[in-house]
Formats: structure tokens, sequence, C-alpha cells
């Protein structure tokens, strides 16, 4: 309606330049989030993405990134929502990565037409990791019995109640690989003739963008404003799209309080607080 209305205005009046879309995906990519703690993930950028995608005079999306990764399926799924929506509306996306965009979120920055990134940006990561603790000795120590009941031999593998099992180990493992080699054909369906020929690609290493641009990994270096304006003119302006915020002011769409809510909130902050600490070990990771 902005659009239309500022055609409708005498020239002299209309405002100068391109406006360009701009989304920020920031944070570790998680299913869940809270009133407490903000996570990626599609449900929560879903509708910022639309909105930046139904701007019809922007020949161009423009995603600044800034993820050390997660959960691979949000990472596809995001991914995904956003090729279909480059597509459906025939725009170019730019990706642009501010700290790191690492592992998932090196997933995301492959739905980029063109990545670029700062020297200092962290990139790569290709690869899949799961950790986690054991307990058993601790239980004993505590005098804590262990009682769990299935049907399904397999059901409670991987119990850090109890220890590690062998095939447990190379039943998870084998996943992993599986989910490493989808990775890795987005990679190379995304990126094609300008990845170099270096085995250590898809080693689960990362690299500094100076380093991610010889090994094809980006196609550029730059900042977004730098890069947009000398693209389509000193006028550019950016338009950052946002969402609804929350009573806390956080933008996590979906959440609403009501009365009754003080154990669901409290619950939540617990969560949120091993969530935090969940995102700051993955984030340390990459020395950020």
């Amino acid at each position: 309606m902005a659009g239309f209305l500022q055609r409708l205005m005498p020239k002299r009046f209309r405002k100068k330049g391109l406006t360009i879309p701009v989304v920020r995906l920031h944070g570790a990519i998680m299913a869940g989030g809270s009133q407490f703690k903000q996570s990626l993930n599609l449900a929560g950028v879903a509708p910022m993405l639309e909105k930046a995608f139904s701007k019809k005079d922007a020949p161009v999306v423009a995603i600044s990134l800034n993820s050390p990764g997660g959960s691979p399926v949000q990472s596809r799924l995001i991914f995904q929502r956003i090729r279909s929506l480059a597509e459906e509306k025939d725009k170019k996306v730019l990706v642009f990565v501010e700290d790191v965009a690492a592992s998932g979120g090196y997933m995301i920055a492959l739905a980029g037409d063109e990545i670029f990134a700062d020297p200092t940006s962290i990139v790569g990561s290709i690869g899949v990791v799961s950790g986690g603790f054991g307990f058993p000795e601790l239980l004993r120590k505590i005098g804590v019995e262990r009682r769990v009941y299935t049907a399904g031999e397999n059901k409670v593998i991987l119990d850090p109640f109890q220890p590690e099992k062998e095939g447990d180990i190379e039943y998870l493992k084998a996943l992993q690989l599986e989910i490493h080699e989808v990775f890795i054909e987005m990679v190379k369906m995304r990126r094609g003739e300008r990845l170099a020929d270096d085995a250590t690609i898809f080693s689960g290493l990362f690299w500094s963008g100076l380093r991610g641009l010889d090994l094809g990994l980006i196609d550029s270096l730059g900042d977004m404003r730098e890069v947009l304006k000398r693209r389509y003119g000193k006028d550019t302006r950016l338009e950052l799209i946002g969402s609804a915020r929350t009573l806390f002011g956080r933008r996590v769409p979906g959440v609403v309080f009501g009365e009754g809510r003080a154990g669901e909130i409290a619950a939540g902050a617990v969560t949120g607080l091993a969530a935090s600490l969940e995102e700051k070990a993955m984030w340390s990771r990459y020395g950020l």
C-alpha cells in the first residue's frame, strides 16, 4: 500500500532510491523457545520472511545471518522456506554473515544466491555433532536406583543414566553420517563449481571469511550497507523487517500471556536458563 500511495504522489515528493527489505536471523537454531529465550526456528522467522518477500518493488531480499548452528531440521526448514519464497516471488537473496555462520547457520546461508562475509567472520563447520552427559556413577554414589520399563528392546538407547553401549554409539554415528551426507549434497548443489578442490571442506572444520572465500564457501567480502549501496545506488535504503513483540519485549511470535500462567512462566525460566547455557556453549566453540 505504501508503494502504491508513493507512486500517486508528484515526483518531487517521492522518496529517491530503492528500498531493500532486510531480515536478521540471529541465534542458535532450536525447535523450541520461550518468553525468556528466543531461538531461531521456522515458526519464529516465517512471518518476517513472508513480509520481506512480499515487497513488490524490491528485486532482492537481504539476510543478515549470525548463528553457530543447532537443529539440522530447523536449519533445513528455514533454508527451504527462503528458497521457496525466492522462486515464488522471483527475487534474489543476498546473505551477509556477521560473526558466524557455522554448521546449521551455514546451511541457512546456502539459501543465498550470493554469500558475503567479513574477513574475520567464521564460516563452515559442515558436519554433525551430538553431545550429552552420563550419570551412572553419580546415581550409585547418591543411592538412587534407575528403573525403566519399555516395550521394544531399543526404546532407551543412549540413556544418560546407564553405561554407554557400543551398539548405541554405532547407531548414533550412522544417523550422523546420513545427516552429514544431506548437508554435503546441499553444499554441492548450492555452491557447485565455486567450491575449491579441498577435502577438508566437508570435514567439520571452520574458517575465517578470508579463507572461506578461497574455499568457495562465500562469494565476496563486504558488509551489507556498502555492498547494497554500491550495487543498487547511493540512495538505496535498508528496511529491517521485524516481528511482533511480547510483553517482555522479545520478538517471539505466538507467545501469549494470561491469568493463571505463573507456573508456566516459572517453568519457562528454568527451561530458558538451560537453553542459554546450551547456546553459550555453541557460541564458545567458535571463540565467541
